[in-house]
């Protein structure tokens, strides 16, 4: 077995009083419907999203950059930016009487599913490649998520889950498929929460890439903010994977205007990368058209890049960085050796690692 870690060391996480007793009522089948989504509802706004945005001075100094913000995603409960969409889907899940929802996961999104389905009373069915290892396995089960090995690569067992999920009348809460919408919406909220402290867009948001769910979220969110008339113009991507193994990165950088799958034979997961790449990207051509349309980049980070980049935003900036979150910001830097950053905002996301 690979002992594949997704990277984040999570530590316990605490469910509060009033969280818990929002959770008790959302179980409470004694209450109306519309009273229990209400209660989940306040579950979401008291713990997604929200996170802060901050000035990286130190960063700046050393780089020679100005206004240069950090979107700190890893305030989310489980540490990551996955508790977005695990949350809303959830909320769908509950709110048209789903008792199952299913998804497969190599780690983060795994523990952010179990998280949001345990506050809902519904049963969570998490699908994990069998040669693939996890220390957040233990969260999910603490959540009482049941755990289920699949033969194959990850992207092998989310079409496999999502044919059970359809067969079984689960809510199917993977990507690519019928909830990608929703998906996209929640990493959206992220575009807005960018927009009011800055009141307008930056020049570029820096964003690692997976899937591309979450940077096509966070473009769709600006393009409704500037459709809207709120903000002046919609910042360019600089998107960042790891090297030669994500297929939104290759193809850009191959002019494709689609996104091309790689040779699931070339891959090699490494405790550093394995959160980035795979061999077809679930939501790879929203992610591709959000680079082109924006004006931006997506460059290849090497291992070696991504984890220095997180030693240097602990010791600059106090921040515990996941490394593989690293790759958006280092592709921006890669801008800024050809064109120099100086007067104007940009925003790194990153995921927390504690």
């Amino acid at each position: 077995m690979m002992n594949i870690l997704d990277g984040v060391k999570s530590a316990e996480i605490k469910i509060t009083k009033e969280v818990q007793n929002l959770s008790d009522m959302v179980k409470d089948h004694s209450l109306s419907i519309v009273d229990r989504i209400e209660s989940y509802e306040d579950i979401i706004s008291l713990e997604i999203g929200d996170t802060s945005l901050n000035r990286a001075r130190n960063l700046e100094r050393e780089l020679d950059i100005r206004q240069l913000y950090i979107k700190y995603e890893g305030e989310n409960p489980t540490g990551t930016q996955k508790d977005r969409i695990a949350f809303a889907q959830v909320h769908d899940a509950f709110r048209r009487n789903y008792s199952v929802i299913s998804l497969a996961t190599c780690g983060n999104y795994g523990v952010a599913a179990a998280y949001a389905a345990h506050l809902a009373g519904i049963h969570c069915k998490i699908f994990i490649p069998e040669s693939y290892h996890t220390d957040r396995i233990k969260e999910m089960e603490k959540f009482d998520a049941e755990i289920i090995r699949l033969p194959g690569t990850y992207e092998d067992t989310v079409t496999a889950s999502s044919e059970l999920a359809i067969n079984n009348d689960w809510y199917d809460a993977n990507p690519g498929g019928a909830n990608t919408a929703l998906q996209i919406k929640a990493y959206a909220e992220i575009a807005n929460e960018i927009y009011d402290q800055l009141r307008d867009a930056p020049k570029y948001i820096a964003s690692p890439v997976s899937n591309g769910t979450l940077l096509a979220g966070v473009y769709r969110g600006f393009v409704s903010l500037y459709k809207r008339g709120k903000t002046s113009r919609i910042p360019m991507f600089a998107a960042g994977s790891a090297a030669y193994k994500n297929p939104i990165i290759s193809s850009f950088k191959a002019g494709l205007e689609t996104c091309k799958d790689i040779d699931p034979k070339l891959l090699r997961e490494t405790i550093i990368n394995e959160p980035l790449i795979n061999w077809h990207s679930f939501d790879g051509n929203e992610a591709l058209y959000a680079i082109r349309q924006s004006g931006g980049e997506a460059h290849h980070i090497s291992d070696k890049k991504m984890k220095d980049m997180s030693s240097f935003l602990l010791k600059k900036e106090g921040y515990r960085i996941l490394p593989a979150s690293t790759s958006g910001l280092i592709a921006f830097l890669k801008v800024h050796e050809k064109e120099e950053m100086l007067r104007d905002r940009y925003v790194a996301i990153l995921t927390g690692k504690y």
